[in-house]
C-alpha cells in the first residue's frame, strides 16, 4: 500500500518536467540545517538543494572536497525533516561517484536510505555516466552538474566561466545529453555562457537549472547564505542578494551584548 501523500511532499520528478513543458520557472536554494529549511520551504521554494557548499558556508573549508558521506547524511536528514512541499535533493560529495559504479551505487543506497531525500546531485559527465545509469538503473532520481564543478577545482585552478571555447562547448553539450539519456531528472549549469545555457535548455527535455548561466534555463539555484547577504565574502556577478542579514544580525548581537554590558537585560518582565 501506497504511504505518499500529496500534502506531505508536492513537488516531484513528474511536476519539474511540467514546469519545462509549461514555462514555469523552477526555484531552486540550499539548506543545511532545520531551521532554514522549514522556513525556505514554507515559503514556497520548489526545490532545496543540500549542497556539498555546506564545507564553506557551514563548516568553513575554502573548497567542497573535505565534505564527507557521514556529514552530508547529517546535514540532509535535517533538511528532510524540516520540509513538507519541496523535494529535497543531496549532493554526492567528493570521491563518491568516480568510475567505479557498483560502488557509486552503493554510496547512493545508503545516502537515500539514511536520510529520506528525493535525489542525488551527481558533478560529471560522459567520465561517470555508468556510475549515473546505475543509479538511475537502481530507481534513484539524479539531477546532473555541468559547466563549473566545485569538486573538479583543482583541476580547473581557478573557479572562473567554464565553456567559453568551442570545445569544452561542444562535450558540455554532448554530456549534457548523455545525462538525459541516462535517465537524469534535469541538470544543473553553473558559471557557463549564456547563449551555450540556452542552447543545452533548448536540447535536451528535462530542465536545467542554472547557477550564474544567464536567465534562459529552466530554473535557477543560489547558496542561501550568498543570497540572504550572510555571507559578505562572496561576490560573484551572478550573485542577486536579497537581504543584508550580516548587517541585520550583526546589530542584533551588539544590541544583546550591550543590554547585557549595562545589565538592562533581562528586565523585570522578562525574569519570572
Amino acid at each position: 500500500m501506497s504511504t505518499y501523500n500529496e500534502n506531505i511532499r508536492k513537488v516531484t520528478t513528474l511536476h519539474l518536467r511540467e514546469m519545462k513543458q509549461t514555462g514555469e520557472k523552477i526555484s531552486m536554494l540550499t539548506a543545511y540545517d532545520y531551521s532554514m529549511a522549514k522556513i525556505i520551504d514554507e515559503a514556497g521554494m520548489d526545490v532545496i538543494l543540500v549542497g556539498d557548499s555546506a564545507a564553506n558556508v557551514m563548516a568553513g573549508y575554502t573548497t567542497t572536497l573535505p565534505m564527507t558521506i557521514e556529514q552530508m547524511i547529517y546535514h540532509a536528514q535535517s533538511v528532510v525533516r524540516a520540509t513538507k512541499r519541496a523535494m529535497v535533493l543531496a549532493d554526492m560529495p567528493f570521491g563518491t561517484c568516480s568510475g567505479n559504479p557498483e560502488k557509486s551505487l552503493e554510496y547512493a543506497i545508503c545516502i537515500m536510505k539514511e536520510t529520506g531525500v528525493d535525489g542525488l546531485k551527481i558533478e560529471g559527465g560522459e567520465e561517470i555516466i555508468a556510475d549515473i545509469r546505475k543509479i538511475v538503473d537502481a530507481g534513484i532520481p539524479v539531477m546532473g552538474h555541468l559547466g563549473l564543478m566545485p569538486q573538479s577545482i583543482n583541476k580547473y585552478g581557478s573557479y572562473g566561466i567554464r565553456a567559453k571555447g568551442n570545445e569544452e562547448a561542444a562535450k558540455l553539450l554532448k554530456d549534457a545529453q548523455l545525462l538525459e539519456e541516462a535517465g537524469c531528472i534535469g541538470v544543473v549549469l553553473e558559471k557557463i555562457p549564456a547563449q551555450l545555457a540556452k542552447e543545452v535548455t533548448e536540447k535536451i527535455s528535462v530542465p536545467t537549472i542554472g547557477i550564474g548561466a544567464g536567465a534562459h534555463t529552466d530554473g535557477q539555484v543560489l547558496v542561501m547564505q550568498d543570497m540572504l547577504g550572510i555571507n559578505k565574502d562572496f561576490a560573484p556577478k551572478f550573485l542577486r542578494r536579497y537581504a543584508d542579514l550580516h548587517t541585520v544580525i550583526t546589530e542584533a548581537v551588539g544590541n544583546y551584548i550591550k543590554d547585557v554590558k549595562e545589565n538592562t537585560f533581562p528586565n523585570e518582565k522578562e525574569s519570572y
